[in-house]
C-alpha cells in the first residue's frame, strides 16, 4: 500500500491550499483517513480525520478553516485549507487505516510541505 500526498506549496497568510492524498495497492477497504502535520522542532500533531462513512473531526486549531473530504471510489482524501496562518506551516502527512487481504494496518504518506508567509 502506498499513500501519495500532493498539493503543498508556498502561500501568503490568508490564502488557501488544497492537499490531496491517494492510496494505491492491494486495498480491500479503507477505514479512517487523516491528516497530520509536523512543524520544525515540534511533534507530529493531528489535524483532521474522516471515516469511511464521512464522519469528520478536527483539531481545534483548524476548525472552521480546514475541511477534510474523501472520495471512496478513488481511495483519496483531500484537505481544503483556507485562511492559512503562519502557524499552519508544516509538513503535512496523510495517514490511513487500510485493510489488505484480511489484515488491517496503518500507513503513512511521504508528506507535503506547506509554507505560509506573513
Amino acid at each position: 500500500v502506498q499513500l501519495q500526498a500532493s498539493g503543498g506549496g508556498l502561500v501568503q497568510a490568508g490564502g488557501s491550499l488544497r492537499l490531496s492524498c491517494a492510496a494505491s495497492g492491494s486495498i480491500s477497504s479503507i477505514n479512517a483517513m487523516a491528516w497530520y502535520r509536523q512543524a520544525p522542532g515540534k511533534q507530529r500533531e493531528f489535524v483532521a480525520v474522516v471515516t469511511s462513512g464521512g464522519l469528520t473531526n478536527y483539531a481545534d486549531s483548524v476548525k472552521g478553516r480546514f475541511t477534510i473530504s474523501r472520495d471512496n471510489a478513488k481511495n483519496t482524501v483531500h484537505l481544503q485549507m483556507n485562511s492559512l496562518k503562519p502557524e499552519d506551516a508544516a509538513v503535512y502527512y496523510c495517514g490511513a487505516n487500510v485493510r489488505v487481504r484480511g489484515t488491517s494496518g496503518h500507513y503513512w504518506g511521504q508528506g507535503t510541505l506547506v509554507t505560509v508567509s506573513s
